[in-house]
């Protein structure tokens, strides 16, 4: 029997999977992981929570994950790298957190509750592969809108795009994943100004911006439509973990709570997540280095021949790749794997240790010689 062969949805058939691929080898540089450890002393402090966890496993969780939510609030209101230091936002409580397993399900639970059939989410392509996925699977129409050159979205077509397709929910992805670029704090307040839509702005890499680039924060005060997703997925080296959130007005959550199944987060993941987050300082400490090994990318890459754009996030995307399929293959046979992003004549490749980082450009070298 095949998939072809089961009374699957309509919307679903010839649908495609999300597919990044997984594949042992020595570097791995193709879903913009942390690629560096977790430090042992926070090793040890997740290992005594999980320890502490496992003593009422034979229970339920919080079904309010307060403890969590508490941890994510003191996190916040040490503003992160990633974040201006000057003027900040408000501090937040944990009633205006959300969380799930990995910001997926935050945008899941999004849609589930703004979205679903007869409903639509306007998102802006290139842009992370799973929007218009999560959009498929909770029956929301996938409305794609054009970008300015270089990949970037002007106030002005930001709302052009809202004026003519009257969305449900508007998904920004800053910084964007896989171009690296930035969306400006004027186009996210533009498009919540000209419309009644549900606006998401998804800062999964938001820690590695410049300490100058403003969140979306920002703009929370007086927005109870803006929506702000985040994880622990990247910066915090915790993508095993699975563990993303959500930042927004009180009442979205309740709308969340609407739609999200009982007791979703478990005890485990609560307790390993308020453990790291109990060592952000030291979890993040290497956001420094990857910021450098991105830029030693776009420089090498830059010196290389190749067409590199800014990026705000743990990757580069760079052009000029003659044949994208045939350069991973080659990559791939020297052990180093990267991602196609089906951009015509591009690559991306994560920014991880300045050892990866080597490895990377020497095989690409050899590749050219």
């Amino acid at each position: 029997m095949e998939l072809s062969d089961l009374p699957i949805r309509d919307d679903l058939r010839g649908k495609s999977p999300y597919g990044a691929p997984m594949v042992d080898v020595p570097v791995t540089l193709n879903v913009n992981e942390n690629t560096h450890r977790v430090p042992d002393a926070v090793r040890s402090s997740i290992l005594e929570a999980l320890s502490d966890a496992l003593e009422n496993i034979n229970r339920y969780p919080d079904r309010e994950f307060l403890a969590l939510r508490e941890g994510l609030a003191a996190y916040l209101a040490q503003r992160p790298t990633g974040e201006s230091t000057t003027g900040g936002p408000e501090s937040l409580g944990p009633e205006s957190l959300w969380a799930a397993n990995g910001s997926n399900e935050v945008l899941q639970h999004v849609l589930q509750a703004f979205g679903g059939p007869g409903r639509s989410v306007l998102g802006f392509p290139p842009t992370y592969s799973m929007h218009p996925i999560i959009a498929e699977a909770t029956g929301t129409r996938w409305v794609p809108a054009q970008r300015d050159a270089d990949f970037e979205i002007s106030p002005a077509t930001a709302v052009a795009a809202v004026t003519e397709h009257q969305p449900d929910v508007v998904f920004f992805c800053s910084p964007n994943n896989p171009t690296g670029t930035g969306v400006s704090l004027e186009t996210i307040e533009a498009t919540y100004d000209a419309s009644e839509a549900m606006v998401l702005v998804d800062e999964a890499y938001i820690e590695f911006a410049p300490d100058d680039h403003l969140s979306a924060r920002r703009l929370l005060a007086g927005r109870p439509r803006l929506m702000i997703s985040r994880t622990m997925s990247k910066a915090f080296a915790f993508a095993g973990a699975r563990l993303g959130y959500l930042i927004a007005d009180p009442v979205v959550n309740d709308a969340l709570r609407l739609v999200r199944l009982p007791y979703h987060l478990s005890a485990l993941t609560q307790a390993a997540a308020t453990a790291a987050l109990a060592h952000h300082e030291t979890m993040l400490a290497t956001v420094d280095s990857i910021r450098q090994q991105r830029d030693r990318l776009a420089r090498e890459l830059t010196a290389m021949g190749y067409s590199v754009w800014p990026s705000l996030a743990n990757f580069v995307l760079f052009g000029g790749v003659v044949d994208p399929g045939e350069t991973f293959r080659g990559l791939l046979e020297q052990g180093v794997l990267v991602r196609d992003v089906g951009i015509e004549h591009t690559l991306r490749v994560s920014a991880g240790t300045a050892e990866e980082t080597s490895a990377f450009l020497e095989a690409l070298t050899r590749l050219e010689r």
